[in-house]
């Protein structure tokens, strides 16, 4: 349901754009003579009392911040135009030992979504989520695009906004755009990272400065995300130029054994046993710690070094099966992503025979996991034949990202698929959205038309975890359950988790198999 407020934006931006242009106010003064001459001197009270109230309801009195240049997409602020208005409210909060803020708000993983969903529907989103984000903020505060589907916030000076504040601010955006957006009649859920700065924190008192340094805490955001929330801090410059550096090091990350794998625990939904993990690539830095993926992995790729990651993580879990079984844990099978360019590499097949023979282990303990979108876009025939090749050795074979690729039910078939991982995109607040339950609901039946099994990523809340349980998904992964771990932490989470599980009662005259 549209709310009031949204409303009244919406007349507002409307009013601006279609009524007070210079080219429509230029021919007001014919439209009044026009409509004395036909409707005599009623038409000329209408519009002398009319006038002033449209002009009211336009914000032409709000400040003018609603006259600056807007970007044509969501009609905000464009930078340039946010900017003159920052410099003209810090002197302001200055002078008055008053307070501002600028917040940087980014949609995540927004190549994905809008790849999945077409320029059209992109752009349905990008001024839906300009107008959640204005919606959220009072009139005085002025909000504007930046690149791509980023968006700044600045606040009008108050008497006092500290950091817990500015975090209340920062949750209530991500609140109102986390909500559903429809798009051709469906439904979409997006959700933001969020960085911003406080002016008594910034390393610079201009309006450059403030921003820049909301920028990076966004960077930041982003690099943790998705949905996080960074304030800026002035440690957080040089950890995003040491990120921008770690080219040089990454052969010595290799040879030094600082890439490895952490472990997702993968679930049941029927009986809450664990049934695999997923191996996920992470760096432990010997000087910078732990380096997210979303830093080191493009990096990796450049490097040509993708191939090299995929024996690390390959050797790594079948390490971690074998250590699993002497310690009498049951942990059925590990999921390892193989990207574009390991899949054609024509020795792949080979490669994980070889390494699965050394440590001895089934070939169905090694579910490789493919993106749907490799599946959807191939027509390589090294990477079918190698795809098949796993299959037929015994490796189950995982659709990763499920629903993001257009995969075609042929080419499910064709790949010998045995699971799709439903994705992220798709779970998000699936108890509280009945067009989210719909999709879910499809791609269910269609998986057990097909005899498929079924895994939803992202798992975040209990909610989400009960209904696709009620829905019938197989399995869940995500940060509900647990977030990634090194495997010195699995021994002791699994131990926790297996002592949650209650055994159902046996009923008298019944017996499992």
């Amino acid at each position: 349901m549209t709310s009031p407020t949204s409303t009244y934006i919406k007349m507002r931006r409307l009013l601006r754009q279609g009524f007070f242009r210079p080219q429509v106010l230029t021919f007001l003064p014919a439209l009044l003579l026009g409509g004395y001459w036909f409707g005599g001197e009623g038409v000329i009270l209408l519009a002398a009392l009319l006038f002033p109230v449209l002009a009211l309801m336009g914000g032409l009195f709000e400040g003018d911040h609603l006259r600056c240049r807007r970007d044509g997409t969501t009609d905000l602020l464009l930078r340039n135009d946010f900017l003159d208005l920052l410099a003209e409210a810090l002197p302001r909060a200055e002078a008055r030992n008053w307070s501002t803020a600028c917040f940087v708000i980014e949609i995540d993983d927004w190549g994905e979504i809008s790849k999945r969903i077409g320029t059209t529907a992109s752009e349905t989103i990008l001024r839906r989520t300009g107008e959640r984000i204005e919606s959220a903020m009072r009139g005085a505060d002025f909000c504007g695009r930046l690149e791509g589907p980023r968006y700044v916030v600045g606040l009008d000076p108050v008497r006092r906004v500290d950091l817990n504040t500015a975090i209340g601010v920062a949750e209530r955006l991500q609140s109102v755009t986390g909500e559903a957006i429809a798009v051709d009649q469906t439904s979409v859920h997006v959700s933001v990272s969020i960085g911003f700065c406080l002016n008594s924190r910034a390393p610079k008192r201009t309006a450059d400065g403030l921003m820049e340094a909301a920028e990076t805490a966004a960077e930041e955001a982003r690099s943790n995300g998705p949905s996080a929330v960074r304030a800026y801090s002035g440690e957080m410059q040089a950890a995003i130029a040491a990120r921008h550096e770690l080219t040089d090091d990454l052969l010595a990350a290799f040879s030094e054994g600082q890439i490895r794998p952490y472990f997702q625990p993968q679930i049941s939904t029927d009986t809450g046993r664990i049934t695999g993990f997923e191996a996920l690539a992470r760096w432990l830095h010997p000087e910078r710690g732990l380096i997210p993926p979303g830093d080191f992995l493009p990096t990796v790729e450049e490097a040509g070094l993708m191939e090299r990651l995929g024996e690390v993580m390959l050797y790594h879990s079948c390490s971690a099966l074998r250590a699993w079984d002497r310690a009498n844990v049951d942990v059925p099978t590990v999921g390892i992503n193989f990207s574009a360019v390991e899949l054609r590499n024509p020795k792949l097949a080979d490669k994980v025979k070889w390494e699965i023979d050394r440590f001895d282990l089934p070939p169905e303990r090694i579910t490789i996991e493919v993106l749907e979108s490799v599946v959807a876009e191939t027509d390589d025939d090294t990477i079918c034949r190698n795809i098949a090749a796993l299959a037929t050795m015994g490796c189950p074979i995982d659709l990763d990202d499920f629903g993001t690729g257009h995969a075609s039910i042929s080419s499910i078939r064709r790949f010998a698929v045995s699971r799709l991982k439903i994705d992220r995109s798709f779970v998000m607040r699936v108890h509280e959205d009945r067009e989210q339950q719909k999709l879910v609901s499809a791609i269910l039946l269609m998986a057990e038309q097909l005899d498929l099994d079924t895994l939803a990523e992202g798992v975040e809340s209990i909610g989400e975890h009960a209904m696709l349980s009620q829905l019938g998904c197989g399995h869940i992964q995500g940060f509900g359950l647990a977030r990634p771990m090194p495997f010195e932490d699995t021994l002791s989470w699994i131990e926790k988790h297996n002592a949650k599980i209650v055994e159902s009662p046996m009923l008298k005259g019944f017996s499992r198999k």
